[in-house]
């Protein structure tokens, strides 16, 4: 028989952070309630935000890996059941609002490149988690949307933000109104998702994916993922700014790559 705490946990969830069996500097994050297909609740949320938080701290990491246990769902979204216990009214849902977008902030402001590893289905809140993502590796069968409208709910401003990026304005907008569930290669089409691979590949290509990140100079990536997050805002760059886009010459990656380039070897990256 179970114990108390694990009890909870098969009923309740947790979040599980795992290191890659062939590659340390990858973290793989996974959210672990597969009873509920993944649903997310309050503690959920929390603890996921508190997760990226502290990897984002981790020097040590190349590559992120965020996942849904088993290979039915990445995340159906939130929990349906909380809704008439925590957000049955405009206080709770302000305030259940708040942790959500604190955890969507920190999956955003992560500067670790991220993989979103999709089985199955990803729909509200799933989707916009993957969305957060900087690439996302789906299987065929896996389904994407955000029927939010057949509960009476918006996506808020701080939950549409990233989709927005990701595919636009006309197709967030069909996603939101019609409420239709789009198949992998239409997710494709529309650009929410990177690849989409048969099913039963979906893991080995997601954390092949993870290591040709990790394979390659992990500064250059933060730097990379920095970059292109900064094209999202208008205003012009700075000297700092633009000056920055010369600093990998300076690193001792930048040495190790050309030099085993010329040597015809693989490079060995430090992160420095």
């Amino acid at each position: 028989m179970m114990n108390d705490e694990a009890t909870h946990e098969a009923v309740n969830g947790r979040i599980r952070v795992d290191r890659d069996e062939r590659d340390d500097a990858i973290a793989i994050v996974t959210i672990d309630r597969p009873a509920k297909l993944n649903a997310l609740t309050r503690t959920l949320w929390r603890t996921l935000g508190d997760t990226f938080e502290t990897l984002s701290a981790d020097a040590s990491l190349r590559c992120i890996v965020l996942r849904g246990a088993g290979e039915k769902a990445f995340s159906p979204g939130n929990d349906i059941g909380e809704f008439a216990t925590d957000r049955s009214n405009v206080e709770q849902a302000r305030e259940y609002g708040a942790l959500m977008h604190r955890t969507l902030n920190l999956i955003d402001a992560c500067p670790v490149l991220v993989v979103a590893m999709i089985h199955g289905i990803c729909v509200g809140g799933g989707l916009e988690l993957a969305a957060l993502c900087d690439l996302r590796i789906c299987g065929e069968s896996s389904r994407f949307g955000a029927p939010i409208k057949n509960l009476g709910l918006v996506m808020a401003h701080a939950e549409l933000n990233a989709l927005l990026r990701l595919a636009g304005e006309a197709v967030a907008l069909e996603i939101l109104l019609e409420g239709r569930i789009l198949d992998a290669r239409e997710a494709l089409a529309k650009g929410l998702v990177t690849r989409v691979v048969p099913d039963a590949e979906v893991s080995a290509h997601a954390l092949d994916t993870a290591r040709r990140i990790a394979g390659g100079a992990p500064l250059v990536a933060r730097w990379h993922k920095q970059f292109v997050r900064r094209a999202r805002n208008p205003a012009p760059l700075s000297e700092a700014e633009r000056d920055e886009g010369f600093a990998c010459f300076g690193t001792e990656d930048f040495r190790v790559g050309y030099q085993a380039f010329l040597a015809k070897s693989t490079p060995q990256f430090k992160g420095r």
